[in-house]
């Protein structure tokens, strides 16, 4: 495929400039103004950071996107998914607080906040894509759905299943609403934890295909009649039924493509990436360990995959910081990724969504001073 244009700048700023104004320049410069505004709902789509996690982005970079889009005539708003596993995301109230406890807040940021599959994640749009082998239908946060130009913010970090987290993982897995989520994570169906289990019946209520029976006081999820939609998961208010996360790298890798594919077909899209804090795990952590390289800069493009293939060579190409967890590893490539999360391969996500129309792997990179 033809290279697409990636636009690089460091995090080195004049006397008297700041590092938010360098960033305006350089998402200008990348051509975000070739985009039709005028009057669109618009979707800056991040991760507002699990409580604890202190790696995320700050609520100043996503003021930069909505101030742009706001002078270009657009209705900017942030927004996320609820999480699958058991933390301070799970639900769009505690999702919410956790947004505004981390610093985001229209005041800081210019624009409201929205969480995109609703309350208890069940609030989502079934989106038919092309080409799909594992996802032929991703369930995809309507709110999301509901925008007319979509942009992506993300920390550009590791990530324990994919490798690195960047824009396809904020795109795919963050747009994903509950039951998506499940959908990309699981081989196989829900299972429940007796002991949290209070035989309440919330999951038999909602259960569509009579697989949630109560037995003996608890719930049991009959796998021959689950369909895994993930709604019994949604729905439990002890956290009872729980997910297997057991779906191979390889195939999470490809179903989170897919999911990205869903999510910015057929809109206008643009992509940014910050690589700074490159911690070792995704933000959805409720801590952060220590960055294992250098702060690297922000890139800005048309095209995800040529964005999440300019971060990861530009990670790789640092050196390692010491008492890291890189440093442990006492690798001497230039695989930084591949050697912290030695089980997942970060390369089949690119290849495969370059394989189904997302994008380029090569690119042009051009540096905005």
């Amino acid at each position: 495929m033809a290279e697409s244009k990636v636009y690089f700048a460091d995090l080195r700023t004049k006397l008297g400039e700041s590092i938010l104004v360098k960033m305006e320049r350089l998402i200008r410069a990348a051509g975000i103004d070739q985009i039709d505004f005028e009057d669109k709902f618009v979707a800056i789509k991040m991760h507002f950071g699990e409580l604890g996690n202190l790696a995320f982005l700050r609520p100043n970079y996503a003021k930069v996107v909505a101030d742009i889009v706001k002078s270009l005539g657009g209705k900017p708003y942030l927004t996320d998914c609820n999480t699958l596993y058991v933390g301070s995301r799970k639900n769009a109230l505690e999702h919410l607080d956790t947004a505004n406890l981390n610093g985001f807040s229209p005041m800081s940021t210019g624009c409201q906040v929205i969480i995109a599959d609703g309350i208890k994640g069940t609030d989502d749009v079934e989106v038919p894509i092309e080409g799909a082998e594992f996802c032929p239908a991703p369930k995809i946060g309507r709110a999301i759905m509901d925008c007319d130009v979509f942009i992506s913010l993300n920390h550009f970090k590791g990530h324990e299943e994919t490798g690195f987290g960047g824009a396809l993982k904020n795109i795919g897995m963050g747009c994903g609403s509950r039951r998506g989520k499940m959908e990309m994570h699981n081989a196989g169906k829900p299972v429940v934890n007796e002991d949290l289990c209070i035989g309440c019946k919330m999951c038999s209520k909602f259960c569509a295909h009579d697989a949630a029976v109560i037995e003996n006081g608890k719930a049991t999820i009959y796998h021959d009649r689950c369909v895994g939609c993930g709604r019994c998961v949604s729905v439990c208010p002890k956290d009872a039924v729980e997910t297997a996360f057991d779906e191979a790298k390889d195939v999470l890798h490809k179903k989170i493509a897919e999911y990205s594919k869903a999510v910015i077909q057929d809109k206008p899209n643009f992509h940014i990436s910050i690589v700074r804090d490159v911690s070792p795990y995704c933000d959805c952590h409720a801590e952060n360990d220590a960055a294992i390289v250098p702060n690297v800069g922000m890139f800005a493009s048309f095209d995800p995959v040529a964005l999440d293939m300019a971060c990861a060579d530009a990670v790789n190409s640092q050196p390692i910081l010491a008492n890291t967890l890189l440093s442990e590893s006492k690798h001497q490539d230039r695989d930084h990724f591949g050697k912290v999360f030695p089980t997942t391969n970060w390369r089949v996500g690119p290849e495969y969504a370059e394989k189904i129309g997302l994008g380029s792997r090569e690119y042009e990179l051009i540096t905005v001073k």
